[in-house]
């Protein structure tokens, strides 16, 4: 299912708004290896779970990692196609020429 063209700065703010937090950046870092139980995490970074829950969160709501529910432990992994989404917003960039200069205003105040 693709995401309507109207989610898309949606989907691209609340992703680079999860990439802006050291914590994050370091949650990210660990689901690289394998999908982590948030006991691990919280064990591997030094934070409360509720610290740890609440930079989760963000990073569910960016799209950027899923999760799982086995017991009564929740796993996360990285959600690879939505790191893909920010790649190709950043990559239509570095495709742009040089930037044009203004026009000149014609309002007169």
């Amino acid at each position: 299912m693709q995401t309507p063209i109207a989610n898309v700065p949606h989907f691209i703010a609340a992703g680079f708004h999860a990439l802006s937090d050291p914590i994050r950046i370091n949650v990210l870092e660990l689901l690289r290896q394998r999908e982590l139980c948030v006991c691990d995490l919280c064990e591997a970074l030094g934070v409360s779970q509720s610290k740890l829950s609440f930079h989760l969160k963000t990073l569910k709501e960016a799209g950027l990692v899923n999760s799982r529910q086995q017991g009564r432990w929740i796993y996360y992994r990285l959600n690879l196609p939505q790191f893909g989404v920010l790649e190709e917003y950043l990559a239509d960039y570095r495709h742009l020429g040089q930037t044009l200069p203004a026009r000149p205003c014609d309002n007169i105040s």
